[in-house]
């Protein structure tokens, strides 16, 4: 890389401090891969109620930051912490904004003033890189919260020294979400009236802050070659495929990287037994553990498979839920760990009591768990109606637990189907999002365990060569970058 680049990364969540999805995860691993490339990084989010410097290492910064809204100021306070003693983040304190019991929502319900919120934390992020003289080269916003950023740095700062002249670059995580606010919550966005058209904020005579940051980012990004191209159509495009198919010359995918540090059977503690693509020992010991745990009959042979996610309609359990009795004329076992909808609870929580000794389900969340059911399942199974990403089926690969996708956004993208004939392949696919579909291919599964062993075994050293790592992210993200300096300088599009 020929110059060092200044990005002020701006993102509502980063792991550990705070997560409630997929974007968390992001916010710490690509700013640690970027600054291994050689950029300046600067990490802004807000400090929540649970982010307290007793339970981490940061400190409180002696400075007050001034952040201007429409017809007013408010003031913040600053704590700093070295992610990975290599990237420094920024928390931004504002008691009233952000020292709250949830970070979205509390009781299922969103905070009704979630706009005045993020707006804050947005342009706290650039008022902190003035208040540190940081001259950005690009400013990378993430998601609706922080939407706005584009807006604010070719309409607001598009004077100063130091942020005039950055690119944007705004990458959506999940379309589903998009921050859908009244009108006459406009100036909170530190705009007038003036930006409430259909080209800039309006949509269907609300605002939309999605909508606004795709209309003004230099590029645009989303989390798979396969959802870049999904979002353009009208049955993934949640009403922006329009506007998407508008900016589609700087609209691209780049996969999410994985977490193999923690996602390692090599050395994963949280399981009975470590075990490697050349010795699989460990993963029998493992399965045998997961029969155990879930309350299933004690059958090394027979094959399990394995479930960890939102128990959700997106994530397609309806569709599992229509083929269950089905597919328990079958031998074959399932390990079910999860919460979500209210429905979904209920169903699954009662299946052990109609299969008992072939279906366990654990209706909650916990880690050690998530780690046994990829470590000792031999399928992995994810009917997602749509996914951005995915990351379970990329930890699934590692562990040699054999993934079952519809073939939707990552999960299309990272899993290679089984080829009957020959043998290959990294999974299993299937395609239309239906009962039928599903369970054509889940029979195929038990048909080729069965019937086939010396493919699963070769498919199953195949999946654990798979890498997807945050070195190869970045180097895809500073290709980006790069456009979205070059179109910035261009000029207004």
């Amino acid at each position: 890389m020929a110059d060092i680049l200044n990005v002020l990364y701006l993102t509502s969540e980063v792991f550990p401090f705070s997560k409630t999805g997929g974007l968390a995860d992001v916010s710490h691993f690509l700013p640690l891969a970027l600054r291994d490339l050689g950029f300046n990084i600067l990490v802004v989010t807000p400090r929540y109620r649970d982010i307290t410097p007793d339970r981490y290492a940061m400190q409180r910064l002696d400075v007050s930051l001034r952040v201007p809204m429409f017809f007013w100021d408010e003031q913040a306070a600053v704590y700093q912490h070295m992610l990975g003693n290599r990237v420094p983040v920024f928390f931004i304190e504002h008691n009233a904004f952000f020292d709250r019991p949830g970070i979205y929502n509390e009781n299922h319900t969103d905070y009704p003033d979630n706009l005045k919120r993020y707006a804050f934390l947005t342009r706290a992020a650039l008022q902190l890189a003035r208040l540190f003289a940081f001259k950005v080269d690009i400013v990378h916003a993430n998601d609706w919260q922080t939407a706005l950023a584009p807006m604010y740095i070719k309409m607001a700062y598009n004077h100063d020294p130091l942020l005039a002249a950055a690119g944007s670059l705004l990458t959506i995580h999940n379309l589903g979400y998009q921050g859908l606010f009244a009108k006459e919550s406009i100036y909170d966005t530190g705009f007038g009236w003036d930006l409430f058209k259909p080209e800039f904020l309006e949509y269907y005579d609300q605002i939309n802050l999605l909508k606004g940051g795709i209309q003004f980012a230099d590029i645009i990004n989303t989390v798979s070659r396969r959802y870049a191209h999904e979002i353009q159509t009208p049955q993934f495009g949640f009403h922006l495929d329009g506007v998407l198919r508008s900016r589609s010359t700087d609209l691209y995918g780049i996969v999410n990287g994985a977490d193999y540090d923690h996602w390692n059977p090599e050395t994963d503690r949280l399981i009975p037994a470590v075990f490697s693509r050349d010795d699989l020992s460990g993963k029998q010991i493992c399965k045998q553990a997961l029969q155990q745990r879930f309350h299933l009959q004690q059958r090394p042979g027979a094959p399990v498979i394995g479930v960890v996610s939102r128990l959700v309609r997106q994530k397609g359990f309806d569709l599992l839920a229509q083929v269950l009795d089905t597919l328990m004329e079958h031998d074959v076992q399932l390990a079910i760990l999860g919460t979500g909808e209210s429905w979904a609870n209920d169903f699954f929580y009662h299946l052990p009591g109609r299969y008992p000794g072939r279906v366990g389900s654990m209706i909650t969340y916990d880690e050690q768990l998530a780690h046994l059911v990829e470590a000792g399942a031999d399928f992995f199974l994810m009917p997602s109606r749509y996914e951005p990403c995915g990351l379970n089926q990329m930890y699934s690969l590692r562990y040699g637990t054999l993934p079952i996708v519809r073939a939707t956004g990552g999960l299309d993208d990272t899993i290679d189907d089984y080829h009957e004939t020959h043998g290959l392949g990294t999974g299993f696919k299937f395609y239309p999002f239906s009962p039928e579909a599903l369970l054509d291919v889940l029979k195929k599964v038990i048909y080729t365990w069965w019937d086939r062993k010396h493919h699963i075994q070769a498919m199953r050293k195949r999946a654990m060569a798979q890498r997807f790592s945050w070195a190869h992210t970045a180097e895809e993200y500073l290709k980006l970058y790069a456009f979205a300096k070059e179109k910035k300088l261009k000029g207004w599009y």
